[in-house]
């Protein structure tokens, strides 16, 4: 066995809990002969005219519009509200974190679903702020009566990822309109919708549904262009809510992080909509046949609304992700609790299938990660 390797000491004084805080770690790559699926990444080319409107943008030595005013008043449009009431950002986890500084600081705290994105603890950490964790339902799905029984006159922020990210499960609607009922009103609530374009369950909640009531105005919901649009690459998502909270995201943000490429790339994207939700309606069907045929193999695979399937592998978790790996198959492992499949390429799914029929035969009798029969 190989020893640790030495952690050096930090030469300057820093923040302890940030001294303490490990860096974030996007999903492994790929090489050119494995299927990357760490990422939840479309796996479709960006269409033609999206690539010439980011080919044309090509004064490189000017900056881009601070506020991405063309794109603001697009989404605007579209949610029926003022350009002031969106907010656009360099990806949505950046607008998350400028919400969270906004809104919290030393002795306040957000509350969030767990296991739910990994960025949420280390926001609240940077802010300042103490992450409140709240362990998910059975079948890896937010409690939100017990979210709303987690605030407390400390409570700044509450995030509701729907579909959970990595678990796959949505928030209904009416779950979400009993949960906000309970919420004090100058409680901020953002609901992280990254993955909304993929649902196809009717019951789920909607942030436009929401908007349009008007009834909440502490609601703020957060779309991206990373994961459905196909443009990880580029940065930038958006935030529709009341205009003086997103003014005070927006006083937190690094100016200029938005590109001009991003932005046309975006707009290009709107654009082309319709061909894009077809690309999605197929990585839909493919990841609900590649849920019931996991199922059928014998693995208790969660509901799945995004563009992933969660394995609850729990402590076998690093053993299942290096099966997949030795087979050319890059996933995301969550140590102890489980791993985050994307659906990818359709000749990536029958090579997943092998190595979890291979590997569900291994697992334990009453593991949480088999099917009962």
């Amino acid at each position: 066995m190989t020893d640790a390797p030495e952690i050096l000491p930090i030469p300057v004084r820093v923040r302890p809990e940030i001294a303490a805080l490990p860096p974030y770690k996007q999903g492994k790559q790929a090489s050119a002969d494995a299927f990357k699926l760490s990422s939840n990444e479309n796996p479709f080319d960006p269409l033609p005219g999206v690539l010439d409107a980011v080919n044309a943008a090509s004064a490189l030595n000017r900056y881009p519009d601070a506020t991405a005013a063309r794109l603001r008043e697009r989404i605007a449009e579209r949610y029926g509200v003022t350009s002031d009431e969106v907010h656009i950002g360099a990806g949505s986890v950046s607008i998350l974190a400028q919400l969270v500084l906004a809104t919290s600081g030393p002795g306040d705290e957000v509350v969030f679903a767990w296991r739910s994105f990994e960025a949420y603890p280390w926001l609240a950490v940077l802010a300042g702020a103490t992450p409140v964790m709240v362990p998910l339902a059975p079948g890896a799905r937010h409690d939100l009566a017990a979210m709303a029984d987690a605030v407390t006159g400390r409570t700044r922020a509450i995030i509701v990822c729907t579909p959970n990210n990595p678990t796959g499960p949505i928030v209904t609607q009416a779950e979400f309109d009993a949960f906000i009922a309970k919420v004090p009103a100058d409680i901020l609530v953002i609901l992280d919708e990254a993955y909304a374009e993929f649902v196809t369950d009717v019951d789920a909640v909607g942030g436009e549904r929401i908007l349009s009531r008007g009834a909440h105005p502490n609601v703020v919901v957060l779309r991206t262009f990373s994961k459905a649009f196909g443009l990880a690459g580029l940065r930038v998502g958006y935030a529709v809510g009341h205009a003086r909270i997103l003014d005070a995201a927006r006083s937190t943000a690094i100016p200029l992080s938005v590109t001009a490429h991003a932005e046309v790339a975006a707009l290009a994207s709107l654009d082309a909509e319709s061909e894009l939700l077809e690309r999605v309606e197929v990585i839909a069907e493919r990841r609900d046949r590649l849920v019931a045929a996991l199922r059928d193999l014998g693995w208790a695979i969660p509901d799945a609304q995004g563009n992933f399937v969660w394995f609850p592998a729990a402590d076998e978790t690093l053993a299942v992700a290096e099966r997949f790996e030795q087979a050319g198959l890059i996933v995301r492992p969550f140590a102890g609790d489980g791993i985050r499949v994307s659906v990818g390429e359709e000749a990536s799914v029958e090579k997943v299938l092998g190595i979890a029929a291979s590997v569900v035969r291994t697992l334990p009798e009453g593991h949480v990660a088999r099917r009962l029969a």
